[in-house]
């Protein structure tokens, strides 16, 4: 029997349907969509196919989506594009302590280049705090970029309000909204932000693909060198594969969410009532209703998540403290969040997505409590 999966935030299995989608390019369509004959046309067709489907999940024009190849390209594009594009208006940047690496790294880097970043802190549930962008905004603030929620512990960050205020001092706000498709609205109305970048593999499409949406007037400077594709801001031939395959998901995540989310709440919740009930002295992270349907971040005090993980084998999880030789590392997260050692050496990541069912749910937490018990005992 195969173990229990409940690391959807990681990655995804593709949906059917989106395989489907994309059957006639891995087999029949094959031609550059660049090309101007037949062969061409076909795929140059379901490319922007699949950018009216991103745009009609996003609520915004087909030219202010560009695709790329995943999440991190488009935290790069979005973060590095901008500053460099803008930088003769401004050279700081705000963003926070529990970004994805994607976004953290990008600011690293532009530390090293003449630009200054603010890390803004969070409370004990992982929110950023609006008064703080505020405070920390000033003059030559160029860009904001705050995720919309965050992939360990789910919570969801106020990125309208935050929004507001950026613009109310001149600066653009980038979310990275990668764990929100599917899950809550992802849109440019309801996140207010100027540019979004999505992962095709966070819900359920292929691996290697993304998108960022951009929108019209914001200037970018292109790191992919080339030709004109994608609206001249990323060269390279398209991924029309995969392309057609995040096209199809973005179709699906607009016309399933309300259901797919109640799915996921339901059975992460149900996980969460099992595992609370069991051990009173377990400890969820993360906001208690500002947060992700599917994800559920529980420490159990005193023993190690990996020690958990390797008497459960049946489930498939991500812990929230990783063992070196030298010793224990926290998550970034959980640091900032400022979880006590002792509570977050014990912390794991269980997500739920649309194939998880309530009899892998029962058998997860069957195993995942005697694995406790027994290290507890």
């Amino acid at each position: 029997m195969k173990p229990v999966y409940l690391d959807y935030n990681a990655t995804t299995p593709v949906h059917p349907e989106v395989a489907d989608a994309m059957e006639p390019y891995l087999r029949t369509h094959f031609g550059n969509p660049s090309s101007s004959h037949w062969y061409g046309r076909q795929t140059k067709a379901a490319v922007e196919k699949a950018r009216e489907q991103v745009a009609e999940m996003l609520g915004c024009a087909t030219d202010e989506v560009t695709f790329t190849s995943g999440g991190s390209e488009a935290n790069n594009l979005a973060i590095t594009g901008y500053a460099l594009a803008n930088q003769e208006r401004g050279n700081h940047l705000i963003t926070s302590l529990v970004e994805h690496p994607a976004v953290l790294e990008v600011c690293r880097f532009l530390e090293t280049h003449g630009f200054e970043v603010d890390y803004l802190p969070v409370d004990r549930a992982g929110r950023v705090d609006p008064a703080d962008v505020k405070d920390a905004q000033r003059a030559e603030t160029l860009l904001v970029s705050i995720m919309q929620a965050n992939n360990e512990v789910g919570t969801l960050q106020a990125v309208k309000e935050i929004a507001g205020i950026a613009h109310a001092g001149g600066a653009v706000l980038h979310t990275d909204s990668a764990q929100a498709v599917g899950k809550v609205p992802v849109t440019a109305a309801a996140t207010g932000a100027d540019m979004i970048s999505l992962a095709a593999h966070k819900f359920y499409a292929p691996k290697g693909v993304g998108a960022l949406y951009v929108r019209r007037g914001i200037r970018l400077h292109k790191l992919i060198h080339g030709a004109d594709h994608e609206l001249n801001l990323r060269a390279g031939t398209e991924n029309v594969l995969e392309i057609a395959g995040l096209g199809k998901a973005c179709e699906l995540a607009a016309q399933e969410l309300e259901e797919w989310s109640k799915h996921c709440a339901a059975l992460r919740n149900r996980l969460e009532t099992a595992l609370c009930r069991e051990f009173p002295d377990a400890v969820v992270n993360g906001h208690a209703e500002e947060r992700l349907p599917n994800t559920l971040s529980i420490s159990f005090p005193g023993i190690s998540a990996q020690e958990i993980m390797a008497r459960t084998e049946e489930v498939a999880c991500s812990a929230g403290a990783a063992c070196h030789s030298e010793g224990v590392s926290m998550s970034h997260v959980l640091s900032a969040m400022k979880v006590p050692s002792e509570v977050a050496m014990g912390t794991l990541r269980l997500s739920t997505g649309l194939f998880s069912n309530e009899a892998e749910i029962d058998r997860a937490a069957s195993a995942l409590a005697a694995a406790v018990r027994s290290l507890k005992g």
